[in-house]
């Protein structure tokens, strides 16, 4: 998968196509994302220590990783994700810029 958490997505497919959002959590096995204020779900909870009323919870749902893209941090435009060997480490490089992506 070419996406990481905290990576700055934009939605391409689906409801919510054209928004932007964070991701929060990866199901690599599944292909699927979880975006912040992306995909809402409410969720009926019974009432619990940590939520003593209950009730209907909104949450961010997860959404398949073909349907979104990731921003590139210098143009900041959707782009395809490209991998390159930089000093002997593998490194992501934006496809529209063609900068290395990762930071660390």
């Amino acid at each position: 998968m070419f996406l990481k958490t905290g990576d700055k997505v934009k939605v391409i497919a689906g409801k919510d196509k054209g928004k932007e959002g964070n991701i929060l959590k990866i199901d690599k096995k599944a292909n699927r994302v979880t975006v912040k204020g992306i995909n809402m779900i409410k969720k009926h909870e019974k009432p619990s220590q940590s939520n003593a009323n209950g009730g209907v919870v909104e949450t961010e749902g997860s959404i398949n990783a073909s349907n979104v893209m990731l921003i590139d941090p210098n143009s900041q435009k959707p782009t395809r994700v490209g991998y390159q060997v930089v000093d002997g480490k593998k490194v992501r490089i934006a496809k529209v810029s063609g900068k290395a992506i990762d930071k660390d």
